[in-house]
């Protein structure tokens, strides 16, 4: 049943997902519009129901920051955003979806792997990774550098990290791929969620068996985990670690070669590829505009409109990244300390849901970019910026291929 509108809001709602519009790293411009017209914004999902669309920077951090939002898909009103979603539900959920104190408990199980410090540990392997891949390529002149570099280098990382044999990589990508898509049937659906815990599941109690140092292994020798628990926790670990990272590299790619005068500052300011990072995940980020999703467990003040318990929001980052009230120079590619970094982008969530991988992927993302350009200068488009393939409506935004020359 469709949740009737709240008092004093317009009986007409946004249809959603909205469609893109012609550039394709920028928020679908019905987003952008409701972002400057309303804080909160009513749409109407694939079932029929309602639910408040959040676009402002500030809107988004408050509802993903406030425990009066569930992140748990179960608690009434949760906004489901399409049928693959719905089967999505009746699986052994992430600690993603749930809330405290179970989220906590089982993020805790998590957060020493993924330190800042380790991180900064793991930089000489990652930069000889990335030496490797582009070794590989360098003398033909021309590549597809999604499948052949933006995908491989964090792909292999987070192999290495959970102890999951690289060999099945094609296996898992493809899976992790087809869960991702908006259209993807919820019969596909199943089979891929079912075949990818099944793998993982069976690879916990092999550690279980004869254990190693990785983190399949750790959390598969706690006893306060079940093995459906692990297998839970590794896939999105294993789909987060290297699908999002390696689409937030590959956007980044095309948008530096799309626009010259961003891959000249990048060139220009040695020393800044942090702050490139985070200003190409502000204007290019990975995250789909299907949103995220959260339910009110009270009545809650957001921007002047009140969200009653029992409703739905869905959040979307990338269009408060781009949010003026927050961001000057919204459209532009500022590094060299040109940003203020007290406000920061939303591409990795925030609050406690906020991604446990951030750093990873920020150091990922920052040697890929620095030495790719710094080694191959020549680095160009094989094809037009709009014949290249970009996905469609998804989880997760990026290109299936990226076709280079240089």
């Amino acid at each position: 049943m469709s949740t009737p509108p709240a008092p004093g809001v317009s009986a007409s709602t946004m249809p959603f997902p909205a469609p893109r519009g012609g550039c394709p790293f920028a928020p679908p411009p019905l987003y952008e519009a409701a972002r400057e017209e309303e804080p909160l914004t009513r749409v109407t999902l694939f079932d029929g129901s309602e639910a408040w669309l959040a676009t402002r920077h500030s809107a988004v951090r408050l509802v993903l920051s406030d425990p009066r939002f569930s992140a748990d898909i179960h608690t009434p009103g949760f906004p489901l955003t399409s049928p693959r979603q719905r089967f999505m539900a009746q699986g052994e959920p992430s600690f993603v979806r749930m809330d405290a104190p179970e989220h906590t408990r089982q993020r805790r199980m998590l957060t020493s792997w993924f330190t800042a410090r380790r991180v900064r540990a793991m930089r000489p392997a990652v930069q000889a990774l990335v030496d490797e891949r582009i070794d590989r390529i360098e003398p033909r002149g021309q590549a597809d550098l999604f499948s052949e570099f933006a995908l491989p280098v964090p792909s292999l990382v987070i192999c290495d990290i959970l102890g999951v044999p690289y060999e099945d990589h094609e296996f898992f990508e493809g899976t992790s791929r087809a869960m991702a898509q908006w259209n993807t049937t919820p019969e596909e659906s199943s089979r891929c969620w079912n075949a990818l815990h099944t793998y993982l599941s069976e690879l916990a109690a092999a550690k279980r068996e004869c254990p190693d140092e990785r983190l399949v292994s750790h959390l598969a020798a706690r006893d306060d985990l079940t093995l459906a628990q692990v297998a839970s926790m590794c896939r999105l670990l294993l789909v987060a670690g290297h699908d999002t990272t390696a689409s937030a590299i590959g956007l980044s790619v095309a948008a530096l070669l799309a626009n010259p005068e961003w891959a000249a500052a990048l060139r220009d300011s040695p020393g800044h590829s942090p702050e490139a990072v985070d200003e190409l995940l502000r204007l290019v980020s990975p995250l789909g505009h299907h949103g995220i999703g959260r339910a009110a467990l009270a009545d809650v003040e957001v921007d002047g409109r009140t969200v009653r318990a029992g409703e739905g929001v869905l959040v979307i980052p990338p269009t408060a990244n781009r949010d003026g009230r927050a961001f000057d120079r919204v459209d532009a590619f500022l590094v060299a300390g040109e940003r203020d970094q007290s406000t920061h982008h939303l591409s990795f969530g925030h609050g406690p849901h906020l991604c446990l991988g951030a750093p990873l992927a920020r150091l990922e993302m920052e040697i890929a970019l620095e030495t790719l350009f710094r080694r191959l200068p020549g680095l160009r488009l094989a094809r037009p910026l709009e014949e290249l393939p970009f996905r469609g409506p998804g989880a997760i935004h990026g290109l299936d291929a990226l076709p280079v020359r240089w």
